[in-house]
């Protein structure tokens, strides 16, 4: 399914609503394939996030250690509205616009590192170290300690992953992870991680284990989705002359491609799993209590039902803003502004920057059941 997702969650999508499937350590799942169906389970709190209600047995996710895994994946009210309450501070939207004129000196800088060259790959030259350079500044990481994120990800959500090279990865993570927070106790900065210890020393609003969780989850997630929605845009730019032509003459319509991207290109193919509190029927179908419910955010970004032709990138498309990308209800990412922003940025710059960009070579896809990002965009920058 890696090599061609889309393919795959059309036909399964044509074929029901809802399939039991072999989850990715050879246990049972089910798996939702409709626009209808995922978005109401996405708002539904009778599916939890919290794997103590998972049939023992059944598919939990990744075995992270106790210190990383109370995260607001893991959780439902009224722990996760508590920490969800606490990092969403950063993430406002008032707060991102905030942010723009230091993510447009940073933007500029990377492409100022780009300019006289003549081959570039979007991905790993541009995207990937401004999505870091962003979530890191963001939360106080050192400028040294930034070039592991791209080979911890992959190492972790890659489909050639084993379980021993998960593990090996997460304890490096976790090793990180604690360095960090020490070094931010003993030397606060003016940054989301030295305010979260304030609020967990100072208040006791967070546990030791939920503080360094919290900050395993914002940088990954943070680092990872920006990315790849980043390169998605860069890439419906470059590939459809007529649609770069247009956005050149009227840059305001940037967002409505960022939007409509997000939908096509959907960077989670799967939501978080979840774990039913009670037999709920969804599609026709009836799903046991605690079994592992997957719901596939791209392929209902791509119903027909909801969506006329929506194999095609649209950006003038009404309703593309009704994509569910982002997430739903009181699990929203807390990102998505921030997303939002450093895409269109990265269009924006790129555009006026080097209007003559061309693919050059065939692009590539991150070999992961659980992503949909480019791990390539080579191009040339021309003239």
């Amino acid at each position: 399914m890696a090599h061609d997702p889309h393919g795959v969650f059309a036909r399964m999508r044509e074929a029901g609503p809802v399939h039991a499937i072999v989850a990715p350590d050879g246990s049972p799942a089910w798996l939702v394939t409709r626009y209808a169906d995922v978005q109401a389970a996405l708002g539904d709190p009778r599916f939890s996030l919290d794997k103590r209600h998972a049939k023992p047995g059944g598919y939990k996710g990744f075995e992270l250690p106790p210190a990383l895994d109370a995260n607001l994946l893991n959780m439902d009210p009224p722990d996760h509205t508590r920490l969800r309450r606490l990092a969403g501070q950063a993430f406002t939207p008032r707060h991102t616009a905030d942010l723009r004129p230091r993510l447009e000196r940073t933007v500029e800088s990377l492409a100022d590192d780009l300019a006289g060259r003549e081959r570039i790959d979007l991905v790993k030259d541009f995207a990937s170290p401004f999505a870091v350079g962003v979530i890191c500044e963001l939360l106080g990481v050192p400028a040294e300690s930034r070039s592991d994120f791209r080979t911890w990800t992959n190492a972790v959500l890659g489909a050639d992953a084993t379980r021993e090279g998960i593990r090996s990865t997460v304890r490096e993570m976790y090793a990180f992870f604690v360095a960090l927070l020490a070094a931010k106790r003993a030397d606060p900065g003016p940054d989301l991680l030295s305010a979260l210890i304030a609020a967990r020393d100072a208040d006791d609003r967070l546990s030791e284990d939920e503080l360094t969780s919290l900050a395993f989850l914002l940088l990954f997630a943070g680092y990872e989705n920006s990315a790849n929605l980043m390169a998605g845009a860069l890439y419906a730019t470059i590939e459809d002359q007529a649609l770069r032509d247009a956005l050149r003459d009227d840059p305001a319509g940037v967002p409505a491609l960022v939007e409509e991207v997000a939908r096509h290109m959907s960077p989670a193919l799967l939501a978080i799993r979840r774990f039913p509190l009670q037999d709920i029927e969804l599609g026709g179908v009836t799903i046991p209590a605690g079994d592992t419910v997957f719901l596939s955010i791209a392929s209902a970004n791509r119903d027909p039902r909801r969506y006329a032709r929506p194999d095609r990138i649209q950006p003038d498309r009404p309703d593309a803003a009704r994509h569910l990308s982002f997430g739903q209800g009181i699990h929203y990412c807390i990102g998505a502004p921030l997303a939002r922003l450093e895409a269109e940025l990265a269009v924006r710059t790129i555009l006026t920057r080097f209007p003559k960009a061309r693919r050059h070579a065939p692009i590539s896809w991150q070999p992961s059941v659980r992503v949909r990002g480019l791990s390539t965009l080579p191009v040339e920058l021309g003239d």
